[in-house]
């Protein structure tokens, strides 16, 4: 039995439509902390359960039966993302789960700027410690990411960031797919498994392409960056928040998510999505 975490959400929710096409849906189940929203599943027959990080007991009895469990990352800045983690490798454990696998990041460092990097690689650590087998999948960053990240580029010719550096841009689809095809390896997997899309463009190539494809100019300008946080903070963003968007910048900056790796476009058997493509779709909402 899989048991997937957080398929309420874009990336494990896709993932969960990609195992549909691999396992039946008795195979699956799915651990949400509002049932109700995870309706469309439940539609096709897959069991679903509730579960939320706070919730211990709930996690145990959740987790109760899994051969594979699929531990989605907490995505509040404000959580204690470690802790929550750990009491989710702690109900995996008492639960006698066979395997986890949980949606890490290219560029866990527990040095890195970019404070998320920190919490995967302590709870990578977790993982190695928890005396289960288990697969952290290190996906590249999301390329959706680029509608706030680059900017209003579209309105205004220009690619503004307080630092730049390689990305290894990934679409949050591919990354899904991947999973989906990892868990059905039935541990073919250990340990630490990069995902990314082949190439790690700069914020300034990521100008050129955006230029090449509306004709126009657009330009890479690469601000200050606490003239870049106080520029935010003037438009309503907190400062704790801009101050944890420019740690991504500066992540960047030191090559830490530069890196490339075939592997995601094997899975897939065809090239992953690339910037270009991204930036040719419409703008996220």
């Amino acid at each position: 039995m899989i048991v997937v975490t957080g398929a309420t959400g874009a990336l494990n929710g896709a993932t969960v439509d990609h195992l549909l096409t691999l396992r039946p849906a008795d195979e699956l189940v799915v651990a949400v902390r509002d049932p109700a929203k995870a309706a469309r599943f439940a539609e096709r027959g897959v069991d679903v359960r509730r579960a939320a990080f706070d919730d211990v007991p709930a996690m145990r009895e959740a987790f109760a039966g899994a051969d594979q469990l699929l531990l989605v990352s907490s995505n509040d800045p404000g959580a204690d993302a470690v802790g929550l983690h750990r009491a989710a490798i702690d109900a995996a454990v008492a639960a006698g789960v066979g395997r986890v696998l949980y949606t890490s990041h290219q560029g866990a460092a527990l040095a890195s700027p970019f404070a998320p990097a920190s919490v995967h690689a302590r709870t990578e650590e977790l993982l190695a410690a928890s005396g289960l087998p288990w697969t952290s999948l290190r996906n590249g960053f999301y390329a959706h990411s680029l509608d706030w990240l680059a900017g209003p580029w579209r309105e205004t010719g220009q690619v503004e960031v307080p630092a730049d550096g390689p990305v290894s841009w990934t679409a949050r689809e591919d990354a899904a797919e991947a999973a989906a095809l990892i868990i059905d390896a039935d541990g073919a997997y250990e340990g630490a498994v990069t995902l990314t899309a082949t190439a790690a463009p700069t914020f300034a190539e990521v100008a050129v392409i955006a230029a090449e494809l509306t004709g126009g100019v657009v330009e890479r300008v690469v601000v200050e960056p606490e003239a870049w946080v106080a520029a935010k903070v003037a438009g309503g963003q907190p400062e704790r928040m801009a101050r944890f968007t420019l740690g991504m910048y500066e992540a960047a900056a030191q090559g830490l998510f530069a890196g490339t790796d075939p592997l995601l476009a094997t899975l897939l058997g065809r090239e992953p999505r690339t910037v270009r493509e991204v930036l040719a779709g419409p703008a996220a909402p």
